[in-house]
């Protein structure tokens, strides 16, 4: 019994080891195994070699890991410890290019030129001749700080204003990590800028150069105070040129640090920021008598076939001397004409005549006088794309007694606005729009400067008269170039139909504005022209007239295509 109990004893106090083979079967010997199950697998151990690389792995990355943040932190913690503290990050403009400007057939009027050391492009002007067609730009301005309060280029007149949305793009920025010294560590660009759009304007600068240079030379040397030129595609208002001078410089005024020359031109008397072709207001002279004979015509006021005679002046009683005359001169006796030669050869008592009327001569009166020049266009702005255009100004009794309280409209206040006289005052670009009606049998374009601007192309308006009637008025206007007035622009490479003018000027007359208007072809009309000299010798000899001669003689071997 004893021996029991201490048997028992002695099992449950064994310590009993069990070999593997007891446990996991040998999956060779057991018949139908399954592999995917675990029980019976014997799973190999990682291998020393394996172990051995990875540790190396490990101890070699933190050993780098170490000896950089050891030469971080110990070696160079102070002094980046001193950056740290000095250096800001700072967000920064990334100027963008603003668009080119070209001409008709993709010459550079207006492009960027880049200068080291500045954050921008400096704008940069084909010269001389284009000023007040292009403009200037006002360049972005800092604070003494540094600090932009104007960070966009700015367009202050010609295209370069009336365009500025189109042109000046959109400004960029980036981040920049510079130290107290502005010594710039690190940057990151954040928005890209974007580029302006260009701009391809209707200007030949061929054409606009020579243009440019006769006026100007004609102006220097017979004591002009200034002139302009326009020509234009009577189809569609394409402006091919347009010339003002005296002109500033484009690229002086942008940068706006030559102060002498600037001061220079606000002293100078000949108003050299005035554009002439859209906000200078002239007299015209005889070059509204086209007009007038179109409403002549339209209102049966004389048949263009009737002749009026011209012993060079016609005299009604003076109101306020009725035992005196009233002399109105021809500038010469022309004897009978009739309209066509009236045209021709700018006759003031014909004009006179069918204007205010004349013993049993019917006159259009004045205020059809205004109604026939507003027909055309004139006294009004063309609405082309150029800032700052002015309205012409047609006398009239309203105007009258505004001007001049208590004075009533006279007979006379009627003749001398029949001849382009008295207070009446238009634009060069106003006239050459509307000869342009003249030329294409009445179609009222828009002039512009933009090449396919179809929005400009599309807004015109329709003058309905009879096609005789622009048979008539062109035919006067071609026999003034062929034996009137315009004789100095016949020229044997093209037909030309024109009117000159001559106005008088200032208080005692000595000086008068030399114009001619016209188009050619003749026989089909594209293009037409206004020439204006200003305040020039009243005796001279030469003119309006001489700079579209020179204009046409140039053009005719260099440009020969516009004749075709």
């Amino acid at each position: 019994m004893i021996k029991r109990i201490l048997s028992k004893k002695k099992i449950k106090n064994a310590n009993f080891f069990v070999e593997p083979d007891e446990i996991f079967l040998d999956s060779k010997n057991l018949q139908n195994f399954d592999r995917q199950q675990f029980e019976g697998r014997i799973e190999k151990p990682i291998s020393k070699k394996t172990i051995f690389f990875i540790g190396i792995f490990f101890i070699l990355f933190l050993g780098t890991f170490g000896t950089r943040l050891g030469y971080l932190q110990i070696q160079k913690g102070e002094a980046f410890l001193d950056r740290s503290k000095n250096n800001v990050l700072e967000k920064q403009i990334i100027f963008s290019d603003r668009g080119i400007i070209y001409d008709r057939n993709k010459i550079e009027l207006t492009w960027n030129k880049k200068v080291s050391d500045l954050p921008t492009t400096i704008r940069t002007y084909l010269s001389p001749g284009f000023s007040h067609i292009l403009g200037y730009v006002s360049y972005p301005m800092q604070d003494k700080s540094g600090n932009y309060w104007q960070s966009e280029f700015i367009g202050k007149d010609g295209l370069e204003k009336q365009y500025n949305k189109e042109l000046k793009g959109e400004n960029g920025s980036k981040i920049v990590e510079m130290d107290a010294r502005k010594t710039v560590h690190s940057e990151n660009i954040v928005n890209i800028p974007k580029r302006g759009a260009d701009l391809v304007t209707t200007i030949d600068s061929r054409i606009q150069k020579e243009l440019f240079i006769l006026i100007k030379n004609l102006s220097e040397s017979n004591s002009f105070s200034g002139g302009a030129g326009v020509l234009m595609d009577v189809r569609n208002g394409e402006i091919l040129s347009s010339v003002s001078f005296p002109e500033y410089d484009s690229e002086v005024l942008s940068l706006g640090k030559d102060s002498k020359k600037i001061t220079n031109y606000f002293n100078d008397k000949r108003k050299v920021f005035l554009d002439r072709t859209i906000s200078g207001l002239y007299t015209p002279g005889s070059i509204v008598k086209p007009f007038f004979a179109m409403g002549a015509l339209n209102e049966n006021v004389i048949d263009p076939a009737k002749k009026i005679l011209s012993t060079g002046s016609i005299s009604i009683p003076n109101p306020y001397f009725p035992d005196q005359k009233t002399i109105f001169k021809d500038w010469k006796a022309h004897g009978w004409v009739d309209m066509r030669q009236a045209l021709a050869v700018s006759s003031d008592v014909y004009f006179y005549e069918i204007g205010g009327g004349f013993q049993d001569q019917k006159g259009l009166g004045i205020l059809n006088i205004e109604k026939y020049a507003k027909l055309f266009g004139i006294g009004e702005k063309t609405n082309v794309d150029l800032p700052d255009e002015k309205g012409g100004i047609i006398p009239s009794p309203e105007w009258k007694i505004k001007n001049f309280k208590g004075d009533l409209w006279r007979i006379g206040d009627t003749y001398h606005t029949a001849i382009g006289q008295y207070g009446f005052q238009v634009t060069p670009m106003e006239m050459v729009r509307a000869v342009s009606a003249i030329a294409n049998d009445g179609t009222l374009v828009t002039p512009h400067y933009i090449l396919g601007d179809k929005t400009k192309e599309n807004t015109t308006s329709k003058i309905d008269f009879k096609k005789e009637y622009f048979d008539v008025v062109h035919e006067g206007m071609r026999q003034s170039v062929l034996v009137g007035t315009s004789v100095a622009i016949n020229v044997p490479y093209v037909e030309i139909a024109s009117k000159t003018g001559t106005a008088q000027v200032g208080i005692s007359k000595s000086k008068v504005n030399s114009w001619i208007i016209g188009f050619f072809p003749y026989e089909n009309p594209k293009y037409a022209f206004t020439i204006m000299m200003e305040s020039g010798p009243s005796g001279g000899g030469v003119g309006a007239s001489s700079i579209m001669r020179g204009l046409l003689d140039w053009m005719s071997i260099n440009t020969p295509e516009y004749f075709k």
